[in-house]
């Protein structure tokens, strides 16, 4: 096997995030990845960040066990194998945290999270990453990295929360004349808040009790906001909705409590776009039956919005990175979970 030449060339060892157990972060020094595979690329990261569902194995709710982290990233690429074709070394990309070829019969019907032949990646909380399928996974920013730190974690939050949010509110049919309401305060609600919004909803709701994810929210568009939850916030939207419900609900925690406030605040033929990672959740035969709702939700097919988001966030439609509340070097990751484990920020970002 053979690659392209890197320029410049790696060093053999980079800082690397490390989650050995609950509630235990480190940062270590290990191997720089190197390509392994005709279609694999290494990224030198840019920035990286913490995301809401790492917080899942930090708090003990999914097993963890020495485990690298990190699945949001924006970099150059510094080394590229030889079968890549649509990418050059220099080329500053942005990718999902789903890994496709691009040309399966699932990422052809739109759903590339859910690729037949996905690959793998190496952890993005680091200095460099091995991406693999690099061609169907990939897309090229124009103009290469940018000087602008603000613009950069606008790229960094297209990698996930934005790319997720605006599949919850796509999935929600979020549109002209549509109320939408969103369960979850979280980056990803945050972004399908902006989503719902930029897609045209006349309407967006979204239920916090937290005043600094509240303006936030009401920054990117959020026309409402409730601080009931469960069948009180429900019925707050029906109150807002002539008694019918929302046209559509973005459910971006994962939890039983939120998913069924999403069904209770849906109306009859409505939308619900559940993005948050299950986490125990049941639904009742019988009650979904009953009310007649579109269900759509899952892992986010970020791919498939890259391209649009790109240019929205290069026209300065959209400025998705302010989910950003804290920036730190790489080596406090430590400090960056916490923060975001006790709720102290919404999305911190790692400066590499």
């Amino acid at each position: 096997m053979s690659t392209a030449p890197t320029a410049p060339a790696l060093p053999a060892t980079m800082r690397a995030v490390v989650m050995k157990a609950p509630g235990d972060v480190a940062v270590e020094t290990i191997e720089t990845p190197r390509v392994a595979g005709p279609g694999d690329v290494v990224i030198k990261l840019a920035a990286a960040c913490v995301c809401g569902s790492d917080l899942w194995p930090y708090r003990g709710a999914q097993p963890v066990d020495h485990q690298y982290m990190g699945h949001e990233y924006v970099g150059t690429i510094v080394e590229k194998g030889e079968g890549v074709r649509s990418l050059e070394l220099g080329d500053f990309v942005i990718g999902s945290f789903m890994l496709s070829d691009g040309t399966c019969e699932i990422c052809q019907a739109g759903y590339p999270s859910r690729c037949a032949n996905a690959g793998h990646y190496t952890g993005s909380q680091a200095e460099y990453m091995r991406v693999e399928l690099a061609d169907g996974s990939l897309v090229k920013v124009p103009g290469g990295e940018p000087d602008d730190p603000e613009r950069l974690a606008d790229y960094l939050a297209a990698s996930d929360v934005l790319g997720t949010g605006w599949y919850a509110a796509v999935a929600a049919n979020a549109g002209p004349g549509k109320t939408i309401a969103v369960v979850g305060d979280g980056a990803v609600g945050l972004s399908a808040v902006l989503a719902a919004k930029a897609l045209g909803a006349e309407r967006v709701i979204i239920f916090s009790r937290h005043e600094d994810r509240a303006a936030l929210a009401r920054e990117f568009g959020a026309d409402v906001v409730i601080a009931e939850r469960g069948e009180e916030g429900a019925a707050k939207v029906k109150e807002l909705t002539g008694g019918y419900g929302a046209h559509g609900v973005c459910e971006a925690v994962g939890s039983q409590e939120s998913m069924d406030q999403a069904l209770a605040s849906c109306r009859p033929g409505g939308y619900v776009g559940f993005v948050g990672v299950s986490h125990d959740q049941t639904i009742d035969g019988l009650d979904l039956f009953l009310r007649e709702v579109h269900l759509e939700g899952g892992p986010a097919p970020v791919r498939r919005f890259l391209p649009d988001l790109i240019k929205r966030i290069d026209a300065g439609e959209i400025h998705p990175g302010r989910v950003f509340t804290k920036r730190l070097p790489l080596d406090e990751a430590a400090e960056a979970y916490k923060a975001m484990d006790e709720r102290r920020e919404i999305k911190v970002l790692l400066e590499v």
